[in-house]
């Protein structure tokens, strides 16, 4: 494979978000799916759970353009109820925030007295995301949970590529290969690795190398899972 498609992530190096740019492995295959085959979805509410940088806001990003879907802010539903009139909600990144727990209730009902949906993305099981309302609690548990799991090989060069791409840095796939090989299975470490090479590329101005790629796996191990910056 001489060019890998991307995978789109959330990151503030303007990834971009089209369904073209998506790499596809059993590691993801379900969530998807998922976006693929709505509007026949198991149930109106669904949960999108996956961990950080595993594509969610992207996968979010296209069922909201193919549903045309209102993206909210989790911490004001209440004050957007009052005006608020469209079938489909999305709202990214729900354990992050402090939920706004009445207005997620009062939008889940209203969502579903007219047949509509709502995907919400989550780094945690919704049992974990300190629910206080026992109605909204037991709304949550009913939503079904689609899972994107830790990378397989091809979905984490994909994730490493997308990652250099989205910092205008060329790296030959081979170096790429040789990341994946030797990195932990873990989206949390491509984008720390990636991050680490992106400095020391900038601060020696050099090209992303082979013998590079080592030296910022050596200082992740050195650093036990940390890198210092």
């Amino acid at each position: 494979m001489d060019k890998l498609r991307q995978l789109p992530l959330n990151f503030q190096h303007a990834p971009a978000y089209s369904r073209d740019a998506l790499v596809v492995s059993p590691a993801n295959e379900e969530a998807v799916a998922l976006i693929d085959h709505w509007p026949d979805w198991p149930a109106p509410v669904m949960i999108l759970m996956g961990p950080a940088g595993a594509g969610k806001t992207h996968l979010a990003e296209i069922w909201r353009s193919v549903s045309g879907a209102v993206a909210l802010d989790v911490k004001n539903l209440s004050q957007t109820m009052a005006t608020f009139d469209a079938h489909a909600v999305v709202i990214d990144d729900v354990d992050q925030a402090n939920i706004d727990e009445n207005g997620l209730f009062h939008l889940i009902n209203q969502l579903r007295a007219i047949n509509g949906y709502l995907l919400l993305t989550s780094r945690q099981f919704s049992s974990a995301w300190g629910v206080q309302l026992p109605d909204l609690a037991s709304r949550l548990r009913a939503a079904p949970t689609v899972k994107i799991h830790e990378p397989d090989d091809m979905l984490l060069a994909g994730v490493m590529a997308k990652l250099f791409a989205d910092r205008q840095i060329e790296v030959e796939f081979s170096v790429v290969d040789y990341l994946v090989q030797r990195i932990e299975r873990s989206l949390a470490t491509a984008i720390r690795v990636v991050d680490r090479l992106d400095h020391m590329a900038l601060e020696e101005q050099s090209r992303i190398t082979k013998p590079l790629a080592a030296r910022a796996i050596n200082a992740l191990d050195e650093g036990q899972g940390e890198l210092d910056f």
